[in-house]
């Protein structure tokens, strides 16, 4: 057991899209993750998604019933992206983001391309 800041934690990298895992809860993992830019649309068919915006802002756009929604996410929101929901997170700039998912939460979900990570750092 030790306490954990996620101020020092965010200090540990600078890589975009690619979440570190900081804790476990159950067959939970808690992730930190600097998003930059747009990430790529995708679902997860079995997870839901939990973003907790630490610093900056984020946009998740969602597509349902044909129809996409953007809900716009500041510095201590949080958003639940449920399973199955085609979504893209989209950064104002930098953010700093607090991921809660299941552990086998794949960032890239139902797509495999060059921000697909498979082998989370532990940090």
């Amino acid at each position: 057991m030790e306490k954990v800041n996620l101020e020092d934690k965010f200090k540990q990298f600078n890589d975009y899209w690619s979440p570190k895992i900081v804790g476990d809860l159950g067959k939970y993992q808690i992730k930190l993750a600097k998003f930059h830019d747009q990430f790529v649309w995708h679902h997860h068919d079995n997870e839901d998604e939990f973003f907790l915006i630490i610093k900056g802002s984020v946009t998740i756009h969602l597509k349902e019933n044909d129809q996409e929604k953007q809900y716009e996410l500041k510095e201590g929101e949080f958003f639940i992206v449920p399973k199955g929901v085609e979504h893209m997170p989209v950064a104002n700039g930098v953010a700093e983001v607090l991921l809660f998912e299941p552990a086998t939460t794949l960032n890239t979900g139902n797509v495999k391309d060059e921000k697909t990570v498979s082998n989370l750092k532990r940090i």
